[in-house]
């Protein structure tokens, strides 16, 4: 298993990646070819040989995460707005995946219903992260 990031964790690892994209020229890259600000079914075009999986934010210890989501103001689960709230839904049960190319990090998780199975992706900003506790 991948090794369990926090709120914190991931925060640093997301300003690491966008200083490093910043530090750098541009890089066109075909991870970027399909906007995935917000959640997204993976594109089948997306080639998944040039990701690493760098972490995951389903800690050990909670084998039945939250369904409950943090969505504040207008949000919704596709908004390119929504904050990234760890411990909820579906941050919970993904993992954090590097390209390889651009050093970019993505958010991925399998969402799966009565009769689909779909891998979904959200490309991973460090200003929308927010750890927000659950309630009690």
């Amino acid at each position: 298993m991948a090794d369990y990031l926090n709120a914190a964790a991931l925060l640093a690892l997301a300003r690491e990646a966008e200083a490093k994209q910043e530090a750098g020229a541009p890089t066109p890259c075909s991870c970027t070819k399909t906007p995935l600000d917000g959640w997204q079914s993976q594109p089948l075009s997306l080639d998944e040989t040039q990701f690493d999986e760098i972490g995951t934010l389903l800690p050990e210890d909670d084998p039945e995460p939250t369904f409950s989501e943090h969505l504040p103001g207008d949000t919704n689960y596709w908004s390119a707005d929504a904050p990234v709230a760890p411990r909820y839904f579906p941050y919970n049960r993904c993992t954090v995946w590097r390209c390889a190319s651009c050093a970019r990090l993505y958010l991925r998780y399998t969402e799966g219903g009565g009769y689909f199975v779909d891998r979904r992706i959200r490309a991973l900003r460090a200003a929308l992260i927010e750890d927000v506790p659950l309630p009690a």
